[in-house]
């Protein structure tokens, strides 16, 4: 890092939206990104995931939001071809400045931005609430999906908080990406009460629908004796 950014940061745009202490598991296949990676393993350090704002994931080329996560390299399997499955760790967000396409990837010029903001008095008037809803949340999610998501402890930190909602919550990816762009953890956590308010009268109505259907005997459920 250089005057406070990362210069020549090799960038992989995705069809996905990264957050810090997120786990990535990718596959990589394609020359261009096996030389990012080596890249990446030689020099010991992180890449930048971007959510894809224009063009595509695989092949040709796409233009990514200019608000990501780097990414450290955790482990590395190596397969046939120099294909590599590796796990990635989300470090810290980032602000492009600048974006070249002079290397078979993506590289550009990034400024750190670091989700500040998690030890006023605003964050953590908000944990108790989000908390709350969370669990509220992931109840109704698992009744209307049949499967749960088990979090143990959840945790009363402000940011750790914000980012652990943030990974969770079920939402198209533009949606997931405007959370990663929020400017601190107060407005973090109060865009996730929002759309856990929201997201709990849609899951309501989805569970009522389908036990009506389940009551009914529609086609596709089975009516009860």
């Amino acid at each position: 890092m250089e005057n406070s950014q990362w210069i020549d940061l090799p960038l992989f745009p995705l069809n996905t939206v990264l957050f810090p202490g997120m786990i990535l598991p990718l596959h990589i296949f394609e020359e261009r990104y096996k030389l990012m990676i080596e890249r990446c393993l030689d020099e010991e350090r992180p890449f930048g995931v971007s959510l894809i704002r224009e063009g595509r994931e695989v092949g040709g080329t796409a233009v990514p939001h200019t608000v990501g996560t780097t990414t450290l390299i955790a482990s590395v399997t190596r397969a046939d071809g120099g294909r590599m499955n590796i796990i990635t760790i989300g470090l810290e967000r980032f602000r492009l400045r600048t974006l070249r396409r002079e290397r078979p990837y993506l590289v550009g010029d990034a400024e750190p931005w670091p989700l500040a903001g998690g030890s006023t008095e605003q964050a953590h008037a908000q944990v108790g609430p989000v908390r709350a809803l969370l669990r509220q949340y992931l109840s109704l999610l698992a009744q209307a999906q049949g499967h749960s998501i088990e979090i143990d402890d959840v945790p009363t930190d402000p940011r750790t908080l914000a980012l652990l909602v943030a990974i969770t919550l079920q939402l198209p990816m533009s949606q997931k990406q405007g959370l990663l762009a929020q400017p601190n953890v107060v407005q973090m956590l109060l865009a996730e009460r929002a759309i856990m308010n929201r997201e709990q009268l849609l899951l309501d109505h989805m569970i009522q629908t389908q036990s009506k259907q389940w009551e009914g005997g529609h086609s596709g459920y089975l009516a009860k004796n």
